[in-house]
């Protein structure tokens, strides 16, 4: 196998490392998934990475005949409307490979197409968006980690992705535990992600606030109780995936970027999924059942539901 042609299905923090990388490669097509306006913008703006312009093609879902690999990028809330385009892109021979944050993208996408295209992968970079675009710092980027759930794990598709990647400045590796480190990946996401989101403090808070690791390492105990329960070693990755890419204390994770900008969050990928399985196991989740209702309310304050004038009726307290 040899791949030829790369569409990007979302084209942000994450998208943009990919494109990053795979623009040095003057032997391949790459190109970003996208229609209506905010395909407009692409192809007049391109993709601001760095402090560089990158002009990757843009191709509506009807226009991406014969990709070899599909990589998608979304937001967790963008998933479910880009299953049609994800169907129209994939072909007989496609590879399809989800850095979206969460345990369960590849599942609610091969649910759509078939899990035999579904290849899985987990990405680690501490990416934030600036007014002029994108940025990350290349060289503490622990990168794409991926791999096939069964043997052969050295497959055709493994070594066409590695010579993909290869010489391209992109971070990769490969892994016989690949669902493993995508449960790590969100381990780290819920333990460090969501308590400071509440906070509203950079990650420095977890090794300055005895509290504030109580409430992480709740949400940790919760997660690994429902990682055990469902056969999953997360002692085989401690070696390689234990700690994300190295930030400043000041660093603000996805989640809290996002109430930062008055968006939604990915909550439901996060904490939701854990209450839902939590439930069907059996096991207790409430460090993530108050973190979940509280970046809710969160969300619902940056909806201006809470933006009182002193002219409602008055609420009766018990």
């Amino acid at each position: 196998m040899k791949i030829k042609k790369v569409a990007v299905l979302g084209a942000g923090a994450v998208g943009s490392y990919v494109i990053w990388g795979l623009s040095s490669r003057n032997d391949i097509e790459l190109g970003v998934i996208a229609e209506g306006e905010r395909a407009e913008r692409l192809k007049q703006n391109g993709c601001t990475i760095n402090g560089k312009i990158y002009h990757p093609e843009v191709w509506n879902p009807g226009e991406t005949d014969a990709v070899d690999l599909l990589i998608v990028a979304l937001k967790y809330g963008s998933l479910s409307a880009a299953l049609e385009s994800i169907q129209k892109a994939t072909t007989e021979n496609t590879v399809i490979m989800s850095l979206m944050n969460g345990v369960d993208s590849e599942e609610i996408i091969a649910e759509k197409v078939g899990v035999e295209h579904l290849l899985p992968a987990v990405i680690k970079v501490a990416s934030h968006k600036e007014e002029d675009g994108y940025h990350f710092d290349p060289e503490t980027t622990i990168g794409i980690i991926f791999g096939e759930l069964t043997a052969p794990y050295d497959s055709d598709r493994i070594r066409a992705i590695e010579e993909l990647f290869k010489d391209t400045g992109i971070h990769f590796r490969a892994t016989e535990y690949a669902r493993e480190e995508m449960w790590s990946k969100f381990r780290l996401n819920v333990c460090n992600n969501l308590p400071q989101a509440i906070l509203g403090a950079g990650v420095g808070c977890y090794r300055d606030s005895v509290h504030m690791k109580v409430i992480s390492d709740g949400l940790k105990g919760e997660l690994e109780a429902i990682a055990q329960a469902k056969g999953i070693d997360l002692s085989k990755t401690e070696a390689s995936s234990g700690r994300g890419s190295a930030v400043p204390p000041s660093a603000r994770y996805s989640t809290l970027q996002d109430l930062d900008a008055g968006r939604h969050t990915e909550i439901d990928m996060f904490s939701g999924a854990l209450i839902r399985m939590g439930k069907e196991l059996g096991i207790p989740t409430p460090y993530n059942e108050y973190t979940y209702h509280m970046i809710k309310a969160l969300e619902e304050k940056n909806d201006g539901r809470f933006n009182y004038t002193g002219d409602e009726e008055p609420t009766w307290s018990k």
